[in-house]
Parts: structure tokens; C-alpha cells; sequence
């Protein structure tokens, strides 16, 4: 590699999903978040209880959201909000967000989507959710919606260590997260993958085979989210109790973890999320003095002083 060549992706140094969503619509998109009322398998007893230790739904919920209001009140509260934050933006489309948004009797599901897209200012879906709740029927009615919508479908995968996946309650393993997305994908819909970097018991070496784990899978874009102590979960509970169960990176120590991390990871995966941010209110640790915001160019300016750019350490394996 020579030093500051800035490889296929120009100053960013890595495939930003912003970047290929204006290209492919013509200009910004942006997401509106809303709330249906759903809960998850391993909240309501299917495959487990309480959910998993790290998840407190309120940590990423935006403050326009009522969860009282109709589909359709909640996609109007919420582009009042939008356009004036985000003043140009040319498409809206709404985001399913919280729990498991494919989890439930698939009329229901048909008729919570069918209400977001009369809206006249949404364009499409997204929709959250975790790789044991995709139904066949839900999976091919998705993909029939793909045809005239932008129609996002957001799996958690959250690890590829299946004991780590045991330890935070997740209730699935890494296999079931290879089923879903490769079902969704073979059906030509487009799957972003959730990676949650830094649970317990997950190692640096674990997290790197992470990105060969993801590269080998056929998921259009990539999240990534560092670990945060959220207020109210278990995870957090334990870490009051003994910090040093629940080890936690510093701010230097993950920056060149996501850019290690960026390295091997395939440069056909958009990167939709470096990095999230948990109100401080609900937040307990790590106390990093870095805004979200300054993520990304703190992680181009690593790759751009090691004179690397996403995918210069990616190995094809053809499988996961």
C-alpha cells in the first residue's frame, strides 16, 4: 500500500452509504422513524424473556415519536421535525425501528406497511428486525413491495460468536442470521446487517473475523455500533455491580478496532453506520468525550495516517 493513496473511495476512504443513496435516487433519503407496537420472541416468552441485556429500545428512540399516535400521525410528527432539520431532502421513507418489525400475524403486518406507504411524502420501508421472525410469506410479500418502493430490510445480527450471542440473551445463533439474509437477499431484497462490536466475551480477534464472517454473506450495507451502557438494561446493571464484568473500549482503543475492522470488510458492503450514540441521559458509560458526529472523519483520518481505505486487508472466502 502507498502512503495517503486514497484507494476506490476518495477522501472518506470507505464505501459511504449516504454517497451510493444519492447517486442511486438522485439525492438525499432520509428515514422516519416510527413506532407499531411490536415486541420481540425472546421479550414475550417464544425463545426467551427480558430480551437481551444490552436493548433498551428507548435509548435510540427519537423524541417527536408517540407511540399513542396512528402510523400515519407519527410519520406526519416526524417529518415536521425532519424538514426542518434536514432541509433539501428528497425522499422519506419509514422506518420500522423499534423491536422486531416482521414479528406478528402477517395480515397485521401487511396493513401496519400498507398505512406508512399511502403516505404521500413516503417513498418506501425500512424495517428493522431479527433473522429468526422472517416468515416466507413476509419475506416474498417484502419482495413484491421492492418492486415500485425502497424497501430496506435491517436484520440484527449483532455477533458472529454464537456464545457471545448466548451470554447476552440474544436467543438465536450466528447460523440463523446466515439463513435469514441469505433467504431475504436470494429474493433480491436489499439486507443491512447489524453488528454491535464490544459485548462481553467477544475478543479483539473475534470482532476482526467478524468482518470476514459478514464480507462471505450476501448483505448490501453494514451498521456498525459500539457498545454503550444503556439505563434500564441488564447489561448496565451488571457493569454497576462490577465493572470489571463488563469490559468497555476507549474512545483511541475503538477507533482502531472500526478502522481494523473497516480494513478487512468487503469493499461491495455499504457502510451505512460507524458508530452510534445513546442520549447521555440514558447513557451510563463509556464516558468518551467524542460526539457521533466526529466519528466518521476521526476514522477517515486513521485510514487516511495508515494509508489504508476499506477492503485493502479483505481476503474473499465465499462463505461465511
Amino acid at each position: 500500500m502507498t502512503e495517503n493513496t486514497e484507494g476506490p473511495f476518495g477522501p472518506r476512504r470507505y464505501r459511504a452509504w449516504n454517497e451510493h443513496v444519492k447517486t442511486r435516487y438522485g439525492g438525499r433519503v432520509q428515514k422516519v422513524s416510527i413506532e407499531a407496537g411490536f415486541t420481540c420472541p425472546n421479550r414475550d416468552g417464544l425463545v426467551g424473556r427480558g430480551g437481551c441485556t444490552f436493548c433498551n429500545n428507548d435509548g435510540f428512540t427519537p423524541g417527536y415519536l408517540n407511540r399513542q399516535q396512528s402510523i400515519t400521525a407519527q410519520i406526519d410528527a416526524g417529518l415536521d421535525f425532519l424538514e426542518r432539520r434536514y432541509p433539501g431532502t428528497d425522499r422519506y421513507i419509514a422506518y420500522f425501528q423499534s423491536y422486531s418489525n416482521t414479528y406478528g400475524e402477517f395480515e397485521r403486518l401487511r396493513a401496519l406497511y400498507e398505512e406508512a406507504l399511502t403516505h404521500p411524502k413516503i417513498s418506501g420501508l425500512a424495517i428493522g428486525t431479527r433473522p429468526d421472525c422472517l416468515a416466507p410469506e413476509v419475506l416474498a410479500y417484502l419482495a413484491q413491495l421492492a418492486r415500485e418502493h425502497i424497501i430496506e430490510l435491517e436484520i440484527g445480527v449483532e455477533s458472529c460468536n454464537d456464545a457471545v450471542l448466548a451470554s447476552v440473551n440474544r436467543g438465536h445463533d450466528f447460523a440463523t442470521s446466515v439463513d435469514g439474509i441469505t433467504r431475504a437477499a436470494a429474493l433480491g431484497l436489499d439486507v443491512t446487517a447489524h453488528l454491535l462490536l464490544g459485548l462481553p466475551g467477544e475478543s479483539m480477534e473475534s470482532m476482526l473475523d467478524g468482518a470476514r464472517q459478514m464480507s462471505a454473506l450476501p448483505i448490501h450495507a453494514l451498521k456498525l455500533h459500539q457498545l454503550q451502557l444503556v439505563r434500564g438494561t441488564a447489561l448496565a446493571r451488571a457493569w454497576q455491580r462490577d465493572p470489571s464484568s463488563v469490559p468497555l473500549l476507549d474512545e483511541l482503543a475503538c477507533i482502531a478496532m472500526l478502522v481494523d475492522f473497516i480494513e478487512r470488510l468487503s469493499p461491495a458492503i455499504l457502510l451505512q453506520r460507524i458508530g452510534s450514540e445513546v442520549p447521555p441521559s440514558m447513557k451510563l458509560a463509556p464516558a468518551w468525550n467524542l460526539r457521533l458526529s466526529e466519528l466518521s472523519p476521526r476514522i477517515s483520518a486513521e485510514l487516511a495516517h495508515r494509508g489504508t481505505w476499506q477492503g485493502c486487508r479483505y481476503v474473499a472466502t465465499g462463505s461465511a
